[in-house]
């Protein structure tokens, strides 16, 4: 019996220590489950604060580029930089937790598109200080006319070349698909991306007497709609503005000053892979300038 009381007695003392270590567990997961949807909702709240900011900055920006018309087409390329981060950081909002790494990111794009406002304030004051200068000159000439008709002449002569900026710039960029037939020797005009097999680029170098007349080596990026840039290799790139961009076509030319009609050509390499459809962006460079651009739509 005594024996039986003892067994007994130890039962109950297992039962109630297991008892206990249950409830210690169970109490262990409700605060760490707590915890746990405290971090969510603090995860969520940053998101919408970072969602937000981003949002913020580009409003802005987009505000800007309104307000500056015209002019804001000269940062062109800026701004398809910024408008690429901006893609880029919304995706990371879907898709990552890994918020210290969004706000860096983050905080670089505010950096650019501060620099952005700064150099469209820049150009605003430079062009109005030249509608300053050349209506200041303007009204020189004016009044030198009565005095001296040739005075006058050389005077309006020199107002006209200092209106003209000593840069080339390419005017009516265009880009037309083609199919290719019976092995490449005849071609198809088309607008399906499933058809197309090469682009022509066209467009007009301008007439410039106050460029210096010689070789100039005109590049051509061709940014597909998901912005990537198509490349014949890796190791065609140029220098633009300080950073290195990669180029789809590479045209040498020899520049006299006169106007110059130029077409060249991009033959896709993959003929088992379409074209990707969508809106195509065709850009021009020479002498570290962006010196015209169009568009082409791929069905």
């Amino acid at each position: 019996m005594e024996e039986q009381t003892s067994t007994s007695r130890r039962l109950k003392i297992y039962l109630s220590v297991l008892l206990i270590f249950v409830l210690v567990l169970i109490f262990w997961l409700f605060i760490q489950r707590s915890q746990l949807l405290k971090l969510v909702k603090e995860k969520e709240t940053e998101k919408t604060e970072l969602q937000h900011e981003l949002d913020s900055v580009i409003t802005e920006h987009n505000k800007i580029k309104q307000s500056y018309g015209a002019l804001s087409d000269s940062l062109a390329s800026k701004d398809s930089i910024i408008q690429a981060n901006a893609i880029e950081i919304k995706k990371l909002l879907d898709t990552q937790w890994e918020y210290n790494k969004i706000r860096k990111k983050l905080s670089m794009l505010q950096t650019i598109a501060q620099g952005y406002v700064r150099q469209m304030d820049s150009l605003y004051t430079v062009n109005r200080e030249l509608q300053a200068e050349n209506e200041r000159i303007r009204l020189e000439v004016k009044t030198e006319q009565s005095k001296n008709y040739s005075l006058m002449k050389d005077k309006e002569e020199l107002s006209e070349k200092m209106n003209q900026a000593a840069f080339i710039k390419a005017y009516d960029v265009t880009a037309t698909a083609y199919k290719l037939k019976s092995g490449g020797n005849k071609e198809q005009v088309t607008d399906k991306a499933s058809r197309t097999d090469r682009l022509r680029i066209c467009f007009t170098i301008s007439e410039n007497p106050l460029v210096k007349a010689g070789k100039k080596i005109i590049y051509i990026r061709i940014q597909r709609p998901d912005n990537v840039v198509v490349i014949k290799s890796k190791y065609d790139t140029f220098v633009f503005n300080g950073q290195t961009l990669p180029y789809s076509i590479r045209e040498d030319i020899t520049y006299q000053g006169k106007s110059l009609n130029l077409c060249v050509d991009w033959t896709k390499k993959d003929s088992d892979r379409p074209a990707m459809k969508g809106l195509y962006v065709v850009t021009v460079f020479a002498d570290d300038k962006e010196i015209g651009s169009g568009s082409f739509t791929l069905k």
